[in-house]
């Protein structure tokens, strides 16, 4: 009994360890490559839906989603993938792209596009995801299909949202500071 116990115990120590090591391993790409190099987003804060592309070349390139990898793939056509990795949506470790279940459409809104497209490393997370927020399962080559149709309408949206926000910023810089003080 008291054996048992160790055993499961060390079982469960290694797991942790591993787990560990695994998330280590992801922090150490989001450090190596903080920005995605199309948009320049924070790819720690789009943890869950980030990728990778590793060239045969020996070159990587990390982005934000699959809109900008897109973007990527798109204009290196003469360049050959070696690998392509996308950060699971519920424990945010890079997988296999062309393996990961993927979800697109739905409730929840994607990262630089309307059409949310999302990787998830077990079929079943994929199935929970859609329970919850609908869309339905794709491969890696469907969404990124997905991801060139939303291509033009999604960049425009991008346009019009820095557009305004740079009015708002100029408006700011132009009105009168209030101090505080009575007029």
């Amino acid at each position: 009994m008291k054996q048992h116990r160790v055993v499961n115990l060390v079982v469960a120590v290694c797991f942790v360890l591993g787990g560990m090591a695994y998330a280590q391993q992801a922090k150490e790409d989001i450090a190596a490559q903080k920005s995605c190099a199309y948009c320049g987003m924070d790819r720690g804060a789009y943890d869950f839906s980030r990728m990778l592309i590793e060239y045969d070349d020996g070159t990587t390139v990390p982005f934000c989603s699959i809109h900008c990898a897109a973007v990527d793939l798109a204009n290196k056509i003469d360049k050959a993938p070696k690998a392509i990795k996308v950060g699971d949506f519920n424990n945010k470790n890079l997988i296999d792209a062309e393996k990961a279940f993927w979800v697109v459409g739905g409730s929840k809104q994607g990262v630089m596009t309307k059409r949310g497209k999302w990787a998830f490393e077990n079929k079943s997370d994929a199935e929970g995801f859609i329970k919850v927020n609908q869309g339905s399962m794709a491969s890696f080559e469907e969404a990124m299909k997905m991801a060139y149709e939303d291509m033009y309408d999604d960049t425009r949206a991008i346009r019009e949202r820095r557009k305004m926000k740079k009015m708002k910023m100029m408006m700011e810089q132009k009105s009168p500071s209030t101090s505080g003080a009575p007029m």
